[in-house]
């Protein structure tokens, strides 16, 4: 059991003593990652900040725990900024749920199924309706001595509510004093699935927003200014797996500062349906999970961290592990106008893991140094990763709406409504993403601000999976428009939740659907039919077929793809141009996706002096090619502005203390122990000497004429190791 009072003391022993003042501002941290543990040298991987999660700890720790202010310690004393990360859904919390904080249990409060079975997360740790009590006991026993220690970042991560949950006493009491009328059980009807899951998505919401309008207030009492934050996965995952969280909608709150795109392997691995097959396709998934979590700070300038994850949560192998790290990690790079990052998650896990050699085998190592050194290239290229106003290859402008709704309508399944694994949302996106076209999405709750659809030329839409939670989203569609929008709605409008219990059928209103809403809007009448119709400047096209269609049955998406090709035709841009590939060049760097499953069989050819990132030996090539289902990432030569200045190109450790002379250069690389580092080191000339260390390693071998670089190795050492140049 924690001691509060010797830990909140030593707390403030720790802000009176200035341990955290000179940390760097979080919009100034480019990468970070999160952790439970104090530091050790097997996991101190160089990123800008850390994440310590947990007062307590995290639910899954197997370890010793150390005490939330050695660890706050023993990552400062390293140089790290200090971020303070825990669960608002579930974490170490169980002197709340066992009566020690308040004298009274609180197990009720946990997230109860039909089977009245409560959903853990760990051993007495539930996940949780947040009611006023706990958000009340998370203020004042995590987030409170949080601040006290001088920490000025909270990420308060996963407001998760299981679509499958909503029969505990504590969420009965939460709907009747949301709706003024007594629980109705969700299982018995499309209506009361929606206002269940609508009640939850409000809960986390109002949760988030007390906790940070708390943590902000208190800050500010002590002189600080404190940044919120949200980790979170995407809608695109949440909808799938069948979880209701705030997502969108958090953009309307003053008092979130930013989020964390949680995205890995584990989420994108996901199987969707394409023309008629169910598969994973990792690639594709997490571009379009990476996307949704874009275009949700997009306009409003906020803060976003993109994370990768090089395991997952579910145990695997290291060679699935690496293809689908590289799948993700490119996939995240492909959005230029994103580059601060959560390098991953639990460095522990990673570094000190078992797990298979390969799918074929039982034996369970340790990650192996190969991929240790790979990981490490990557995950330093991001602490150089800038910002790029170039755009992703393809023909742009094509965009796919999304609603935080798209989560309400998934579980229990009611008859006359089906939309396996998401499919009536990867219907609409899968078609153009697979022949090229760099789709986006465009959340509805955000189209009220006028950079949410400037790049969007033609918007596809539909109500067959998600139902608009406000009216004015039409007023601002139809204005989009009236403007010269073209707006494709794709949809039989049949569904039983077009009768829930909404805006669009009281108060007044009478429309059989939102859609109906929509249509007047643009003067086109009720249930209207298959057919264009112009409104403006702009048209709407509509389409009388669930978009799952596309999707589920093969060859079925002909319809689809001539109506947007007609639309983009419409819109001024010409005809939409589809391929087999997305190339993306940021900076020095060059990305390259190449997808199976689409318009030919062919390679992408990559030209430059292009050292190899995926590649733990770093080789240089005048070309490579990328071939289908697979991805590149490369460090063009060619593109450094300054080549005659010496510089480390790519590395798998961090390089601090860069000294230049007239014929000489050295730095300090750190990085775990336990793990290999290779560099290749940009020189003017061949080098006459490299030492490491002190000691002499020269190799003429290493030096590649062409590219003017070196490539050097040793052994990696948080300590440092001293690296000297001299020609």
């Amino acid at each position: 059991m924690i001691n509060w009072k010797v830990l909140i003391g030593t707390f403030g022993l720790l802000a009176l003593s200035g341990s955290l003042a000179a940390q760097k501002k979080t919009d100034q941290v480019k990468t970070t990652f999160q952790t439970s543990r104090e530091w050790c040298p097997t996991i101190d991987n160089r990123a800008d900040a850390v994440m310590i999660y947990g007062v307590g700890g995290n639910p899954s720790d197997k370890h010793k725990r150390v005490p939330f202010a050695e660890r706050i310690k023993s990552w400062k004393d390293r140089g790290y900024t200090i971020h303070f990360m825990t669960g608002i859904a579930w974490g170490e919390y169980q002197d709340y749920f066992t009566g020690q904080w308040d004298g009274e249990w609180h197990l009720d409060e946990g997230q109860v199924t039909q089977k009245q079975d409560t959903i853990w997360h760990g051993y007495m740790v539930p996940y949780i309706v947040p009611t006023d009590n706990f958000l009340k006991y998370l203020k004042e026993k995590h987030v409170k001595p949080v601040i006290d220690a001088g920490i000025d970042a909270i990420f308060m991560e996963e407001p998760e509510f299981w679509a499958r949950a909503g029969y505990s006493e504590s969420f009965k009491r939460e709907w009747k004093k949301y709706y003024g009328f007594d629980w109705r059980p969700q299982h018995e009807s499309p209506e009361n699935t929606y206002l269940s899951n609508k009640l939850k998505y409000h809960l986390y919401y109002k949760a988030l927003n007390e906790v940070f309008t708390f943590a902000k207030e208190y800050g500010k009492s002590k002189g600080m200014d404190v940044k919120c934050y949200v980790p979170t996965h995407s809608l695109v995952n949440y909808a799938q797996w069948m979880i209701v969280s705030p997502e969108a909608s958090l953009a309307s709150l003053p008092v979130v500062d930013g989020y964390i795109a949680q995205v890995w392997t584990g989420t994108s691995r996901e199987p969707n349906f394409f023309n008629g097959k169910e598969k994973e396709r990792v690639f594709e998934t997490a571009y379009l999970e990476y996307g949704s979590m874009e275009s949700m700070t997009e306009p409003t300038g906020r803060k976003m961290f993109f994370l990768t994850d090089p395991i997952e949560d579910r145990a695997k192998d290291w060679v699935d592990y690496k293809v689908n790290y590289q799948a993700t990690f490119v996939a995240q790079l492909l959005y230029p106008n994103i580059a601060d990052y959560e390098i991953m998650p639990w460095p522990e896990r990673i570094y000190e893991g078992l797990y298979r050699t390969n799918p074929n085998s039982d034996q369970k190592e340790r990650i192996p140094r190969h991929y240790s050194t790979q990981m490490q290239v990557m995950v330093n290229s991001l602490n150089q990763m800038p910002l790029s106003k170039n755009k992703l290859s393809g023909s742009e402008g094509i965009s796919v709406l999304m609603a935080n709704s798209l989560m309400f309508q998934r579980f229990p399944i009611h008859a006359g409504y089906d939309d396996p694994q998401l499919a009536n949302f990867y219907g609409l996106a899968l078609p153009f993403l697979k022949r090229g076209v760099p789709v986006k999405t465009v959340h509805i709750e955000n189209i009220g601000y006028k950079e949410a659809l400037r790049h969007t030329k033609v918007l596809l839409m539909t109500y067959a999976n998600m139902k608009p939670l406000d009216p004015i989203a039409h007023e601002q569609l139809a204005e989009w428009v009236k403007a010269g929008g073209q707006l494709v709605y794709s949809g039989t409008d049949k569904d039983p939740f077009q009768r829930v219990q909404e805006w669009w059928n009281t108060g007044g209103n009478q429309y059989q659907t939102p859609a109906d809403h929509l249509f007047e809007k643009m003067n086109i009448q009720p249930g209207a039919v298959e057919g264009i119709y112009t409104y403006g400047k702009g048209t709407i096209q509509i389409i009388r077929t669930d978009p799952k269609d596309y999707a589920i049955k093969a060859n079925n998406s002909k319809s689809l793809i001539d109506a947007v090709q007609e639309r983009y035709k419409a819109s001024g841009s010409g005809t939409l141009a589809f391929k087999n590939h997305f190339h993306l060049q940021r900076g020095p760097f060059e990305l390259v996706a190449v997808m199976d499953e689409s318009v030919s069989a062919e390679s992408y050819t990559i030209q430059g002096t292009l050292i190899d990132l995926f590649d733990p030996n770093l080789p240089v090539d005048s070309t490579r090619a990328v071939d289908p289902g697979e991805q590149g990432y490369f460090l063009n030569i060619d593109l450094i502005k300054n080549k005659k200045q010496p510089q480390v190109l790519a590395t798998a450790s961090r390089v601090y203390d860069e000294q230049i002379g007239k014929n000489n250069y050295s730095y300090i690389a750190k990085s775990p122990i336990e793990t290999t580092n290779i560099a290749r080191v940009l020189l003017p000339k061949t080098p006459q000497s490299v030492k490491v260390n002190g000691e002499e390693v020269f190799a003429a071998a290493n030096w590649d004429t062409k590219s003017k670089t070196y490539l050097l190795g040793f052994e990696n050492d948080p300590e440092g190791v001293r690296v000297e140049f001299v020609w």
